[in-house]
């Protein structure tokens, strides 16, 4: 029996995202916001607005809605970049002989 979210299904719990995408729907529509002052939607559409002339604005929307690029993992001129090694060691252990004296 499969459990969990449907592979391909999106999260459900994302309220600034769908106020964004609500809101860019009825921007392109050339329909005004009619969500009360305060919202979250009406603070989607000045996201909006603000995202046509600011590239930060512009990124929180693309982040918002596509989700943030990944990070590339680079060094720099003092350090390589990350690597990580697996190292498997075999140890044989022997035990050594102990004469005794009675």
């Amino acid at each position: 029996m499969p459990r969990g979210r449907p592979t391909g299904s999106q999260n459900k719990d994302k309220p600034v995202r769908d106020a964004l995408r609500m809101e860019a729907a009825l921007a392109a529509e050339g329909k005004e916001c009619t969500a009360p002052k305060g919202s979250l939607r009406h603070a989607a559409r000045q996201l909006l607005i603000r995202a046509s002339e600011e590239t930060a604005a512009f990124r929180e929307v693309g982040d918002r809605l596509d989700g943030k690029p990944a990070q590339a993992i680079v060094g720099d001129d003092q350090f390589d970049a990350i690597r990580h090694v697996h190292e498997v060691r075999r140890t044989i252990v022997r035990q050594q002989n102990r004469s005794t004296d009675d």
